[in-house]
């Protein structure tokens, strides 16, 4: 797009903010935002980010502020093209899923690759090397401001036949959501099948897939314990989403509001990381029937199978050589360099630099 135009809708983005806070202000109104936040199923949009905007930003602000807010997954807007809306101010504040920018900007993804991080500490440890690297490039190469960086729960497998190791998926056709899931489930043998989260249940039920990696809550949620025998609880990968703000959309609020949603969203980013872990192991329990469950009238009678030290070493080989490989090959930047330069150190695994 001609630089003159985006400078134009920058302009634009300007003056409606300032006339809508003019207005508020001789209306004696408060100063309204309107937000596209996570996914609408699962607990974190419910429970965490409608209340913060809906009600905590209006008590923090003592009624100056208030914000409006709908799911990314009912926004209408195609997730592929979050990024690049934000980006143009079409959205000024919104969350950008992580596994929406496999095609365009694999890049950003490094974090949360399947197999990388077994667990919630390793994930942290992997974010807190790639962070910097990642909101910089936000702010230098989309003029978007990062805001708050959220994590879902564990992704895990539910099938519907009996499975005693991660071997034991060859030939199974496996619900998956994002390149790298692909990478791994067809490095097992198993058949990779794109489909999305609502259509997950009915794909289970009617046997047009065998497994299906999904989080374990919201696998819960949707009732896949009534559709699936066995719970296989490693955790491929987590699910990651960036909420950030258009810059200048940014910039156009008042200074005290930047500053108390600075302040606000490290909370909710913390609270979001806290929930997620609870809700991996909680969704687990709640799907086979264990005693964490607090919902004791609606609980599933899954397997849940134990994790071997073999099949721990072997997520970590397909890792290696095919999940990171392909990610590698995917991308359009120089991908070697950037993994060496943040997660590469901390997770002790090294990729050759490009030529």
């Amino acid at each position: 797009m001609p630089k003159y135009v985006l400078n134009l809708i920058r302009i634009l983005i300007c003056a409606a903010l300032a006339v809508a806070s003019g207005s508020a202000a001789l209306a004696n109104e408060p100063y309204r935002l309107r937000i596209v936040g996570g996914l609408a199923n699962g607990n974190q949009y419910p429970a965490y980010e409608v209340p913060f905007w809906t009600k905590e930003l209006a008590r923090l602000s003592k009624g100056r502020y208030v914000a409006d807010i709908v799911p990314f997954d009912r926004s209408g807007v195609p997730g592929s093209e979050m990024l690049r809306l934000m980006e143009l101010g079409v959205v000024p504040f919104g969350t950008v899923l992580m596994t929406t920018l496999v095609a365009q900007y694999p890049q950003y993804t490094a974090a949360d690759l399947p197999g990388l991080n077994p667990d919630m500490a390793s994930l942290r440890a992997a974010l807190a090397a790639f962070r910097p690297y990642l909101e910089k490039s936000l702010r230098e190469e989309h003029g978007i401001e990062p805001l708050a960086i959220y994590v879902y729960p564990a992704q895990v497998l539910f099938c519907r036949q009996a499975l005693a190791r991660l071997a034991d998926i060859k030939g199974r056709r496996v619900r998956v959501s994002s390149a790298g899931q692909a990478d791994f489930i067809g490095a097992l043998g198993g058949i990779p099948v794109h489909t999305g989260f609502a259509q997950i249940y009915q794909s289970l039920e009617s046997g047009s897939t065998d497994c299906a990696v999904t989080g374990t809550m919201s696998g819960y949620t949707l009732g896949l314990y009534r559709v699936t025998q066995y719970l296989y609880p490693l955790s491929l990968n987590w699910g990651m989403a960036v909420f950030g703000a258009n810059q200048t959309a940014w910039q156009a609020l008042p200074e005290d509001l930047r500053a108390l949603l600075r302040s606000g969203l490290s909370k909710l980013e913390a609270q979001i990381w806290l929930a997620s872990e609870h809700d991996s192991v909680e969704g687990v329990a709640c799907n086979s029937g264990g005693p964490q469950c607090p919902d004791d009238d609606k609980k599933g009678h899954m397997t849940v199978v134990p994790i071997s030290p073999q099949d721990e070493d072997l997520r970590r080989k397909i890792f290696e050589s095919v999940v990171l490989r392909n990610w590698l090959q995917r991308c359009r930047t120089d991908c070697a360099d950037v993994w060496g330069q943040t997660i590469g150190p901390m997770s002790g695994i090294n990729v050759s630099p490009s030529p």
